[in-house]
């Protein structure tokens, strides 16, 4: 797969170099991973038992071992810039890396459907047209990101929007998905991060699944377009706020802190081309700043679209982020359109030997 480059090393890929200097774009969780399930996920769950709590389209990501409730960061493009928050102090999260500042925005890109079958015909190409080594056992999955969030922070029953600062996400998972870690400041309360080895500080091992996967799990799913998006609906039903926005939000999560096998990510485009309401938007942001296209949909219900963003050359994924495209009544309307909910860059995707070692540390 090549979920953020195209002809680069199959060991190593780290684009950020060539892409910075031409591109600009969103990460989401995004997103996640791994897999930009294991935080959010828990976080999911804290909304929703919150109504005064704005539940965004990441919040299904990162299911850490144990219960983490902060949402990373955010970052604004303006005008075509990106603009990074002002830190006001404070940490707003679970980690303790990161200060929280106010909510960053950005312009809102045109969307339509010209052109969408085409630009997913030309991704899934260049998908199956890279590289794309098999994780061997003992191996590790490294993925390093960008990215940050907007979240509700509530105090003393006032609620107002915050994020955290734009920082660097490191993440490795074994291919069994048994072994991992973390190094996320927004998250982890040291540098060093924390495990994500299982079993859990409650003794559960957990399987891997569409939510939650490993690269194990994923060699074993479908490749057939209509087989996979079926498996998709199937396994996601009661998810999310219709089944048509989960199965993207589903397939989105799996561009991001995962490994699909060459074969299934190529399919992952074709089926996400069957989804109704999947639209093109012609400007998207990353949090590294690069600029793309995207390949987006709107949620209905919450007013936030979803967008994958690829470069407009090569069709190389660089990240994703949710944007608040429609005014919501949430918690006192403060999501106005253009808030970015969630926004992830990809900088590199690697297998490495050990856990906690980096491409630049290979032989």
């Amino acid at each position: 797969m090549n979920a953020n480059t195209s002809r680069q090393s199959p060991a190593e890929w780290d684009e950020s170099d060539e892409l910075l200097s031409r591109t600009a774009r969103d990460l989401p969780t995004g997103r996640h991973q791994f897999h930009k399930e294991r935080l959010m996920a828990q976080i999911h769950d804290t909304q929703q038992q919150d109504s005064r709590t704005a539940t965004p389209a990441k919040a299904r990501r990162f299911q850490l071992p144990r219960p983490a409730f902060a949402l990373p960061a955010m970052v604004a493009a303006a005008a075509g810039a990106v603009v990074v928050a002002t830190v006001l102090g404070g940490n707003g999260g679970g980690g303790s890396g990161v200060a929280t500042g106010p909510a960053l925005t950005t312009e809102i890109g045109t969307a339509s459907t010209s052109g969408l079958p085409q630009l997913l015909d030309q991704i899934s190409l260049a998908a199956a047209d890279t590289s794309h080594p098999d994780v061997k056992p003992g191996q590790f999955v490294y993925i390093e990101s960008k990215t940050a969030d907007t979240f509700i922070k509530t105090v003393d029953d006032k609620s107002s929007l915050a994020s955290h600062e734009l920082h660097k996400r490191q993440i490795w998972e074994s291919a069994d998905g048994v072994e991992g870690w973390l190094i996320d400041p927004a998250v982890n309360d040291g540098p060093e991060g924390e495990t994500l080895t299982l079993p859990d500080e409650q003794g559960n091992t957990p399987k891997a699944h569409l939510g939650a996967p490993s690269y194990d799990y994923l060699t074993k799913l479908p490749t057939d377009p209509d087989a996979l998006l079926a498996k998709i609906y199937k396994e996601t039903k009661g998810q999310g706020n219709t089944p048509d926005q989960q199965a993207f939000s589903t397939i989105g999560d799996l561009l991001g802190e995962s490994y699909p096998p060459a074969e299934l990510y190529s399919a992952l485009f074709e089926a996400a081309a069957k989804i109704p309401g999947v639209v093109v938007v012609d400007d998207a942001v990353d949090a590294a700043g690069r600029h793309g296209v995207a390949v987006a949909r709107l949620d209905e219900t919450s007013g936030q679209r979803e967008e994958w963003i690829f470069d407009k050359k090569s069709h190389v994924f660089l990240g994703d982020r949710t944007v608040q495209v429609r005014k919501n009544g949430g918690t006192d309307g403060l999501l106005t359109p253009g808030t970015v909910v969630y926004t992830s860059a990809i900088m590199n995707r690697a297998i490495v030997d050990d856990m906690k070692q980096t491409p630049s540390q290979t032989g």
